[in-house]
């Protein structure tokens, strides 16, 4: 059945069954839904706080808004990663039909040993932003009290501390028991994004595994170019005729090592991020999936429970009615937050894919402008009599 976003645009459900279609797929306009955007989130200027008990991290996020919903045109406040967490862990709670975007993982990335370097913090920056611009382009989940809350207290401790009593009320309004109740089968169309979800986040899994490899033995060649290099200019101070030449290798060398440290610093802040969001974006919609599938079990158990007392009844009882109208929702917001996804997909995977072009095409054309540029210096050249 096509479905509606409450502006009216229609839904399309479809989704492909598989990640082959995955490149596919990257066609999309640069503007995604055209909507006039009245919310801006930044998050920016991280700050090292060296306490008795810990060191942490914070970043001032500043947001710039017209909705009538503020009090101020602006607002600026600083947050820990503990914070985007508990928003996030909020936004799960009161939201539980929608797809909460991913946060970076809270642990130190594999083989960075400073969580507090700068590249490490940078890094995390830029994925702090991405999940409250991902939040704020949401039409539901940028409405959240929860993320109004966030953006606007200056001191957020004491909404945790209070438990926000208020706004739990709303999360409470939408919190569901499933009972152990078990669901027989997924409709088509929630099946194919199931599968979907699977495959993609197996690729993208294989395709991380190697890529850090790649950018490993990339390193590693790295650390023998830097070896390679003085030894031709070494040589060069030995032998006075081939000096010239000599030099102008180990400065091709050098100029290659300074070549491939870009690409694989390019590598390592730009593609990596990207394919662990979406590894991690993918169990978040997977999680969404369950929860669907678990309204649904619950419904099914309620409708042969009222079959087997064999009753004449009137109309559906109202718990029904209630469970019933859940799994609409759960359908509804599923599949809009889907489309939006697949979108955002496309577009991010686009950019990422031309990005990681053109820094190879990049390094090749610096590489083979500096042999090129010793050429002349190795050609054989008249001897003077």
């Amino acid at each position: 059945q096509d479905l509606s976003l409450p502006n009216g645009t229609p839904v399309d459900t479809s989704s492909p069954a598989s990640s082959s279609s995955l490149l596919n797929r990257l066609q999309l306009d640069d503007d995604l839904d055209g909507e006039t955007r009245d919310l801006f989130v930044t998050v920016d200027d991280p700050k090292k706080h060296v306490c008795t008990m810990e060191t942490y991290i914070t970043y001032r996020v500043t947001t710039k808004t017209t909705r009538a919903e503020f009090d101020l045109p602006e607002y600026s406040v600083r947050r820990r990663y503990q914070d985007f967490d508990w928003l996030r862990n909020k936004l799960e709670e009161s939201q539980p039909t929608h797809l909460i975007p991913p946060l970076p993982e809270k642990f130190v990335v594999k083989g960075v040993v400073d969580r507090f370097s700068e590249e490490f913090v940078e890094t995390r920056r830029k994925a702090l932003d991405k999940f409250l611009k991902r939040i704020t382009d949401h039409p539901v989940l940028s409405f959240n009290e929860h993320f109004s809350v966030f953006l606007t207290a200056k001191d957020l401790n004491a909404y945790k501390k209070q438990g926000m009593a208020l706004l739990s009320k709303m999360g409470e309004s939408v919190k569901y028991v499933t009972g152990g109740y078990k669901l027989r089968s997924r409709p088509l169309e929630f099946a194919a994004i199931g599968e979907y979800l699977d495959t993609f986040s197996l690729k993208l899994g294989t395709i991380d595994r190697i890529a850090q490899r790649i950018i490993k033995e990339q390193l590693e060649y790295l650390v023998e170019l830097r070896e390679y290099g003085p030894v031709y200019s070494t040589w060069g101070g030995l032998e006075v005729e081939l000096s010239e030449p000599l030099e102008g290798v180990s400065a091709c060398v050098g100029n290659c090592c300074t070549a491939l440290e870009e690409l694989s610093e390019d590598m390592t802040e730009d593609f990596l991020p990207v394919l662990r969001e979406y590894i991690l974006y993918s169990e978040s919609m997977k999680n969404v999936l369950k929860k669907r599938d678990q309204v649904q079990a619950e419904y099914e158990a309620k409708l042969e429970a009222v079959a087997l007392k064999k009753e004449d009844r009137p109309k559906v009882p109202t718990d029904i009615e209630k469970c019933q109208d859940r799994v609409e929702c759960f359908n509804a917001d599923l599949k809009a937050d889907m489309e939006r996804w697949q979108n955002n997909k496309r577009q991010d995977f686009r950019q990422l894919l031309m990005g990681m072009a053109d820094k190879n095409i990049q390094y090749y054309e610096k590489c083979l402008t500096a042999w090129e540029s010793i050429i002349p210096l190795l050609q054989d050249k008249p001897e003077t009599k």
